[in-house]
């Protein structure tokens, strides 16, 4: 699957699992749902040359020297600013949730 196709199928599956979101709240989000759709393009592509490569370069003659491979490196950049934007969009789901159940107990 091309990077492209990857996108914008993420980009779908958030923006549905956003779309009882608060208008106001989503539109806040919008740049944030892109970014984590993009992050998690570009980490299927890194995840897939990686795949081939293995992360570290290991020195033929001398195991005991290895080397990160760069594709590495980014995949890891790219994973820790994927888990923090997707745990910013998650906390911004767990508010919506909690202001529809305040919502709700008052007819209780």
């Amino acid at each position: 699957m091309i990077k492209q196709d990857i996108y914008e199928k993420e980009l779908v599956k958030l923006n549905e699992i956003f779309r009882d979101v608060e208008e106001p709240k989503r539109c806040l989000v919008e740049g944030l749902i892109q970014d984590a759709a993009f992050l998690f393009a570009e980490n299927q592509v890194l995840k897939e040359a990686i795949s081939k490569t293995g992360m570290i370069k290991v020195h033929p003659q001398h195991p005991d020297i290895q080397k990160p491979i760069e594709t590495a490196k980014q995949y890891l950049k790219n994973i820790n600013s994927y888990s923090v934007v997707i745990k910013t969009l998650n906390g911004v789901l767990s508010k919506n949730i909690l202001d529809l159940d305040d919502g709700l107990s008052e007819f209780e």
